[in-house]
């Protein structure tokens, strides 16, 4: 089915069916599509929805995955359903349909856009950096206008975006201000891409020129990435532990911290309404009525208990007006006086646009938690570790479905790992060997995800040729740390050795022949620093690193910002800082941290010249 499938119905699917799915939460049920028909002016009684129901459900568990999706796709397209779900999905309020013209696509092909999210985003810039000078050539951007889309186009605001939600991303002494040309216009907008793919981002269909020109699916799809890593950023139990009060009666604190921050969002506000005998299963029909809206400010509200914080006493009177509308902007009013007003307008609330309530709802959560750490209570949460953080961002970056928010729990059915088999040209047997979700059988479809393990770990050692001794699949559905990190690793190496090879070079990548390139492309270029090995000791003052990029791009480096003789840690740090947001403002796709560099993580050093030699081969 997927060779008769091209690339743009492909997209086409995805993108219906997330619109199809208000909650978020990998499946379309009867309500669901119930909720979009009936928004879109074209209510249909409950028997017409079993039967579309039926017909998408393969496996009769009531719920459709975008697998099931996308099996009976090619039926539908032609058939008078399809069109009905194609005419409601375009005819969704505040949804325009325009043409995409990205490499990625074909001309022609419709994307659709949502006018509300371009007004949500844009009051957001605004907000968030009116005080900055270095935006003031843009802002404000009016949101009523196509400006959010020339707004982004010199790269700037992007990356002052990335940095707001992942704080220090980007040195800023690394981003082109003044006198822009259209050249360093492309460096800036090449640092705030290969950033946002270093935090997370999927930007594999994105491109320098298709922000310049500012096509609105996909500078609305990127800036929703870099907004919602932020608002996310404290919605896990190792950053927040007062998350712990959201623990149900009889669960464990693991099976809590395998929420995602989307599951987490919705427990926490139902722990709040749950004290008015209200609660909520989505951020879209649920909350139409505002009343949901209205409890929860009310109980989230300082009460003055907490010194420098006064009382703000939520005024109710608002929820009694019976027009949605009305109703809805008097509670905005309220959230507001809690400096919460963001992302939603009153439409959007009336209308249930699931992704910017599920936004507002988070600014709530950020701003007022009132949530208190149970006492007495010993629990161990370890915080991620900086090499997990890289190996998570690095998979979220290439699109593996379901987003990974912890990296154990949520590689325990293997699933995303035999994605990234396929990643690095490793062929899946997904028909044959693969089991997909739901899982059912005993404990939860524990033999069904142990049979993924272990075939992602046959696959490492027969196809792949990795060295696994010692790990197993019951390893990898328990978690256990040290060896799944190390299958993601060498994982991680191989897509990164795959990408040299394709360049044409000749010859089998690896660490020998990245080093001897490093030293010629140093001497060739007239620099003094080399390299012994990715554990050389003057890696620690990232020079070799600043002279490699110099030499790949000439005068592309600030030799009057780089520290040397003899360095303190601080002055190394901010030497990383500047080497690795050097290496994405050239172009070379960069996951590793600035303390990587400084401590000297031999893994992580050989990604750096990996990429930085990918970069200087593409150049000759």
């Amino acid at each position: 089915m997927s060779a008769k499938i091209s690339t743009e119905e492909m997209e086409e699917i995805r993108e219906g069916f997330q619109k199809v799915d208000l909650d978020g939460n990998g499946y379309i049920t009867a309500s669901e599509l119930g909720d979009l028909f009936r928004e879109v002016g074209c209510p249909l009684p409950g028997y017409q929805i079993r039967e579309i129901i039926q017909k998408l459900d393969k496996d009769n568990d009531s719920r459709i995955d975008l697998t099931e999706f996308t099996t009976i796709f090619q039926d539908l397209k032609d058939s008078r359903m399809a069109q009905g779900f194609r005419k409601a999905l375009n005819k969704k309020e505040g949804i325009v349909a325009i043409g995409g013209t990205s490499k990625s696509t074909s001309e022609g092909t419709h994307h659709s856009i949502s006018e509300q999210e371009r007004f949500a985003f844009a009051n957001y810039i605004n907000t968030s950096l009116e005080k900055d000078p270095d935006c003031k050539h843009v802002l404000p951007i009016n949101p009523s206008t196509e400006a959010l889309f020339k707004a982004v186009a010199d790269g700037i605001v992007l990356c002052k975006l990335i940095n707001l939600s992942v704080p220090d991303t980007i040195d800023e002494r690394t981003i082109n201000k003044k006198k822009l040309t259209p050249f360093t216009t492309q460096e800036n907008l090449n640092l705030a891409l290969n950033s946002a793919s270093a935090i997370g981002c999927q930007v594999v269909n994105i491109g320098a020129q298709d922000l310049k020109e500012g096509k609105p699916h996909l500078v609305l799809g990127l800036l929703w990435q870099i907004i919602k890593i932020g608002l996310f950023a404290d919605i896990q139990l190792s950053r927040n532990e007062a998350l712990a009060a959201l623990l149900e009666e009889g669960e464990s604190m693991e099976e809590l911290m395998k929420l995602t921050p989307e599951e987490l969002l919705l427990r926490w506000a139902n722990f709040h309404l749950k004290k008015v005998g209200m609660s909520i299963s989505n951020f879209s029909g649920d909350i139409k009525d505002s009343k949901a809206y209205f409890h929860l400010l009310e109980q989230i509200a300082p009460d003055g208990s907490k010194e420098d914080v006064p009382q703000i006493e939520i005024d109710m009177t608002g929820l009694y007006e019976k027009d949605l509308t009305k109703r809805a902007e008097y509670m905005l009013t309220e959230a507001q006086r809690l400096g919460c007003r963001q992302f939603v307008t009153a439409t959007d609330v009336v209308c249930g646009n699931a992704k910017l309530n599920m936004a507002f709802v988070a600014t709530l959560f950020n701003k007022h938690p009132a949530l208190t750490k149970p006492e007495n209570q010993d629990w161990n949460l370890e915080s991620e570790t900086r090499e997990e953080r890289t190996f998570r961002n690095w998979m979220n970056s290439l699109g593996v479905s379901p987003h990974v928010h912890r990296i154990y729990g949520d590689l325990h059915d293997a699933l995303v790992i035999l994605q990234l088999y396929e990643k690095i040209k490793v062929p899946v047997d997904w028909e044959g060997r693969v089991n997909h979700p739901p899982f059912k059988g005993v404990g939860g479809g524990h033999l069904k995800k142990m049979e993924n393990c272990t075939y992602a770990v046959e696959l490492g050692k027969k196809s792949a040729g990795f060295s696994l001794v010692g790990i197993g699949g019951q390893d990898l559905y328990d978690g256990n740390p040290t060896l799944t990190l190390a299958l993601v690793w060498q994982l991680m190496r191989r897509y990164t050795l795959n990408v040299l090879e394709n360049l044409g070079h000749g010859a089998v990548a690896g660490d020998d022949l990245i080093i001897s390139w490093v030293n010629k492309t140093l001497v060739e270029a007239g620099k003094s620093s080399s390299i012994k090995s990715f554990k050389d000791k003057t890696i620690g003052t990232s020079i070799p690193v600043l002279d490699l990029i110099d030499a790949i791009q000439p005068k592309s480096v600030n030799f009057e910002l780089v520290h040397t003789g003899s360095l303190s840690d601080e002055d190394k740090l901010n030497n990383a800082k500047y080497a690795i947001s050097m290496a994405r403002k050239i172009g070379a796709k960069v996951y590793a941290l600035p303390e990587d560099l400084v401590e000297i993580n031999p893994k992580m050093v050989m990604t750096i010249f990996a990429c930085l030699m990918g970069r200087g081969m593409k150049r000759a």
